[in-house]
């Protein structure tokens, strides 16, 4: 009978301004099977860095990209309090997760890690709605006059991958748009360029597998 295989714990690190903080952070998680609570010494392997702070201010934020700059750490954020646009700063600096303190139990802290660990975000559920409103307010009235989207592709660009992927030259995208070949030839050039794509066959395969065409 093959045995079980043995959980896989998460090295974790935390950090605080406030040594209470951290120690009852600790506390919390140190019984948990799903974490292994890692050493000041260690903390250069934590593959997750759970940081507690009253707000993310300047002096936390700098603290978050101290640790994106210097490890391959996922960064979880238990915050006091939160404001409406601490989520985008919050994420510039490289959190996964984010959670406000009064409402962040030992599982919840412990689900938001684990996933943290596979790349899934926590967002408390209001303010991911207000970002929502914020982008979609943005796309309407900046970016989609422009020809612009945050998928880092404007309009034509989408409309000649298109193209490509549906097997058409350079002449018959040319012809279908209304572009000149010069035109097109740009345009391609400018997606692989601009996003680090190798060909015309690696532009398509990126827009297709975030769902633009």
């Amino acid at each position: 009978m093959a045995m079980a295989a043995p959980l896989h714990r998460v090295g974790v690190y935390v950090d605080a301004f406030d040594p209470i903080l951290k120690a009852g952070v600790v506390s919390h998680l140190r019984p948990r099977p799903e974490v292994k609570i890692l050493t000041d010494s260690e903390r250069e392997g934590a593959e997750v860095t759970v940081v507690v702070v009253d707000r993310p201010d300047d002096r936390a934020l700098e603290m978050l990209k101290c640790y994106q700059r210097s490890s391959d750490t996922r960064l979880v954020l238990v915050a006091g309090e939160l404001a409406d646009g601490d989520l985008v700063s919050a994420a510039e600096a490289g959190v996964v997760a984010l959670l406000r303190r009064h409402e962040t139990t030992a599982d919840r802290l412990v689900a938001a890690i684990t996933g943290a660990a596979c790349d899934e975000g926590t967002v408390p559920a209001d303010l991911l709605g207000q970002l929502l409103g914020q982008v979609g307010a943005l796309q309407r009235g900046v970016l989609a006059p422009r020809g612009l989207a945050f998928n880092g592709l404007a309009t034509r660009e989408v409309e000649v991958l298109k193209l490509v992927a549906d097997g058409c030259d350079t002449s018959e995208i040319a012809e279908r748009l209304a572009y000149s070949e010069r035109t097109v030839k740009n345009v391609l050039h400018d997606v692989t360029s601009r996003l680090q794509l190798r060909n015309r066959s690696h532009a398509v395969a990126f827009a297709m597998r975030r769902g633009l065409i």
